[in-house]
């Protein structure tokens, strides 16, 4: 094989592959919306763009007249990868989703880039740079910064109707300091005790364990589940 297609180029895809796989299982074993296949066909896709724009056009080079730049394939894929990440960010609850998977479409993109340029120290060092910041950041930063934030919860209840019970379950929940996102009622239909189900969607810094022990003792309550609320970032 010649003209670009042997086994360095070969070796550069599989370097690639490796990389951008890690990086995708990373993000597959936070169940994030982008994950293993996807980071993994970005990374792979890149690096083979790199080859095309260094090996796809040494045939005509040698002719009168011709002339181009290799970069400007690289510049499209950096253009291009912000459809993907785009597509992956979206607004819920009055809050921004999806900024670090983005981010990582497009460090996978430059992995990838770089394999395909001839620069695998360089993508090996950004993948362990990737897991550095990914996975150990939150782990410094929660000791240097308090946690104040809100935190999203939701409150699955089992209560008997007919008595303006859920009025008074709510106003307990901003009583603790609890904000209510989200009220969804289900009514439980061949039950004897005429019971419904109601999931609360709540924001707050406040112990949530507290809350559902208070919850469970309101008369009529049957059953309560406290939770975390899904998070994709």
């Amino acid at each position: 094989m010649h003209n670009g297609q042997g086994v360095r180029q070969l070796a550069e895809l599989g370097l690639a592959l490796l990389l951008s796989s890690l990086i995708g299982w990373e993000r597959a074993a936070q169940q994030k919306s982008a994950g293993l296949r996807t980071h993994t066909l970005v990374g792979i896709a890149s690096a083979l763009m790199m080859e095309v724009s260094q090996h796809g056009f040494t045939a005509v080079l040698g002719l009168q007249n011709v002339s181009f730049d290799p970069s400007r394939v690289a510049a499209q894929i950096v253009s291009g990868i912000g459809f993907i990440g785009g597509g992956l960010i979206f607004v819920r609850r009055d809050a921004v989703r999806g900024l670090t998977t983005a981010a990582t479409i497009w460090l996978t993109a430059a992995v990838g880039m770089a394999c395909g340029g001839g620069l695998p120290i360089l993508a090996l060092a950004v993948t362990a740079l990737h897991f550095l910041v990914v996975r150990g950041y939150p782990l410094f930063t929660s000791r240097l910064i308090p946690e104040t934030a809100a935190t999203g919860f939701e409150a699955r209840l089992t209560y008997r109707t007919g008595a303006a019970l859920l009025p008074r379950l709510m106003e307990t929940c901003t009583r603790r300091g609890f904000r209510i996102v989200q009220v969804k009622v289900e009514r439980l239909p061949g039950r004897a005790d005429d019971a419904a189900r109601v999931l609360l969607g709540l924001e707050g810094a406040e112990d949530p364990t507290v809350l559902a022990s208070e919850l469970f003792h309101e008369e009529g309550v049957l059953d309560v589940e406290v939770s975390a609320a899904a998070d994709d970032e």
